[in-house]
């Protein structure tokens, strides 16, 4: 079987990667190679070259490249400075970069591609002339963007992989899925730690809005208030104050005050992540809006770690509550919701860290990713 992987995100270029959170390109790459190592032949196509075992077929960049020669910049400095310019120039090229490998389809080289992150809005209406199967997976709620909410409606007849049910209910009753595959991490990823003896609760992610960290601080200042002995809260992840980000100025960093809420930066080391998220007494995932996924609740299940998260998008799909972690309702307001998470931790006591990463080996495994892959690659060129 030969699969083509097509990841069009201008992300997916080795001068691009250790600059930028984009979890997707990992995905993408084990992905790639997972699905190799059980047996297809596997070609990855990227804007840029990427560090994998498999093929890898590139975009033709050398007018963009020209373009940042000219204006003296790099790729994440233009992005920065121009979005406009960078966004123009990346829609080129991943229009370029997905017709070639519909055509290598046609010409015989693939049995199937499959389109895989948020640039497949260029691929949909070019989907009908591939003469191969195609396969498309979202890595955003459907409805996230305009362009999306107006656009993946008109092609729910095409082949789609969910990665949680709750990311479906952006699209159509009857849209034409072929699988809902949950994502996974090579079990040797992040090692379980089942007897921490450290004394924070940790929040791991983009610091804006949508995903919650107020909330996370105001759980842990209510937790405080009542608890025999306090905890810490550290938060790890990168903020967007360069880009005059009220949000990380005016509600996040003025809370920060080294003790009760501390603030560690972006953590793209995983040693350094191993750490953090193994010696939590546990993982706050308090994400406002419909997550399709959520990585950082597996990788602190493969820790050991117990999550406590909001009921919002596929959270209720991955913790499984008062066994992994609890799932707390959103309430009427911030205040509310802050108390309820605060009650949650006061029971993080209860939750075994044993089954949290037995639930990632059942479920959340890398291999385990691959093979459903695969699956449904298989399902699909039957049909």
């Amino acid at each position: 079987m030969k699969i083509a992987i097509v990841v069009p995100h201008m992300f997916m270029h080795r001068d691009i990667l250790p600059q930028v959170i984009f979890s997707p390109a990992v995905l993408a790459i084990q992905l790639a190679e997972g699905v190799q190592n059980l047996g297809a032949n596997v070609t990855l196509f990227s804007p840029g070259p990427v560090d994998t075992s498999v093929q890898n077929i590139t975009a033709d960049l050398s007018l963009f490249e020209q373009e940042l020669r000219g204006r003296g910049y790099g790729y994440t400095e233009l992005l920065k400075k121009h979005p406009v310019t960078f966004i123009s120039l990346a829609r080129q090229v991943q229009a370029e970069l997905i017709a070639k490998a519909f055509a290598m389809a046609n010409a015989g080289e693939f049995d199937l591609v499959h389109i895989y992150t948020n640039e497949e809005d260029i691929a949909l209406p070019f989907a009908q002339l591939c003469t191969k199967p195609t396969v498309f997976t979202h890595h955003d709620p459907f409805n996230f963007l305009i362009k999306y909410k107006n656009t993946f409606p008109k092609y729910k007849h095409l082949n789609w992989i969910s990665m949680s049910l709750a990311q479906r209910a952006g699209m159509p009753p009857d849209t034409n899925w072929v699988a809902n595959i949950y994502h996974g991490l090579d079990k040797q990823a992040f090692r379980p730690e089942y007897q921490p003896n450290s004394d924070y609760v940790l929040y791991l992610g983009r610091i804006i809005e949508p995903k919650g960290v107020h909330l996370a601080i105001e759980a842990m200042q209510r937790y405080n208030q009542k608890a025999a002995k306090p905890l810490q809260l550290k938060i790890a992840g990168k903020h967007y104050a360069g880009h005059k980000d009220a949000y990380w100025g005016e509600r996040i960093q003025p809370q920060v005050d080294g003790q009760e809420i501390s603030y560690v930066g972006f953590v793209g080391d995983r040693e350094a992540k191993q750490k953090l998220l193994a010696g939590a007494r546990a993982v706050l995932v308090p994400s406002t809006f419909a997550e399709p996924f959520g990585m950082v609740v597996i990788e602190a299940l493969a820790c050991g770690t117990p999550v406590i998260g909001l009921d919002s998008g596929a959270i209720p799909e991955i913790v499984q509550d008062g066994k992994t972690g609890f799932v707390v309702d959103k309430q009427a307001d911030d205040h509310q919701t802050a108390a309820a998470l605060a009650a949650a931790l006061e029971n993080i006591g209860a939750i075994r860290r044993q089954d949290c990463r037995a639930a990632f080996e059942q479920r959340f495994t890398l291999q385990r990713m691959c093979q459903e892959h695969l699956d449904a690659y298989v399902r699909v060129l039957a049909t």
